[in-house]
């Protein structure tokens, strides 16, 4: 694993890519859920909402794996790892039509569950090319 993005596959952080996160659950048994996301050069940024599964485990235990594979090449993928650093609210969906747009989904609307929403800033710590 390295520290920073490997040469070659800052694409795979900047198309919009559907990823696959990886928590711990409380009860220690692993979660995988697809996920849309935002690089920003230092994190990967998602938006979810607190009731949910996937929040409840990174409140736990912050450490997350994120694996892209390339659409185009699906032996091409990175792996990045790191912990939830922070939690901001988006109690207007701002975040989430971002994404929807982000993603190619031009009429996206803020959804029912905004007062819940929030945007998990994920630190990026360590890339494994697979």
């Amino acid at each position: 694993m390295i520290s920073k993005v490997p040469s070659g596959y800052e694409d795979l952080l900047e198309r919009p890519i559907v990823g696959v996160l990886g928590t711990v659950s409380p009860d220690g048994s692993p979660s995988l859920s697809p996920m849309r996301f935002k690089w920003d050069g230092a994190h990967l940024r998602m938006s979810h909402t607190i009731p949910r599964k996937k929040f409840v485990s990174l409140q736990a235990n912050p450490n997350y794996a994120f694996m892209i594979t390339d659409p185009e090449a699906p032996s091409r993928a990175l792996e990045v790892r790191g912990w939830l650093v922070t939690v901001e609210e988006d109690n207007e969906g701002s975040f989430f039509v971002e994404l929807g747009n982000r993603y190619g989904v031009a009429d996206t609307q803020p959804p029912a569950d905004v007062a819940d929403r929030v945007v998990m800033i994920l630190d990026a710590t360590r890339f494994t090319v697979r």
